[in-house]
């Protein structure tokens, strides 16, 4: 990695945590609503996915790789 991607991730990182969180709050809004709607609930989990993947996939991008 470089010095700009090292600046980056991390703050990739944590919008991608927040986005994550807020999405969380949606779905369970949603979900507690007298009417939910199913196809939008089904698209906001599969966004929650993608960010999850990809906040793992920057965690190891960051964290160092250790040798047991």
């Amino acid at each position: 990695m470089n010095d700009d991607e090292d600046r980056e991730l991390p703050l990739e990182l944590a919008r991608l945590q927040q986005e994550h969180r807020d999405l969380d709050a949606a779905i369970d809004a949603l979900q507690h609503s007298p009417a939910p709607d199913l196809l939008r609930l089904q698209r906001l989990k599969k966004r929650k996915l993608q960010l999850k993947d990809r906040i793992s996939f920057i965690e190891d991008q960051i964290t160092p790789d250790i040798i047991a």
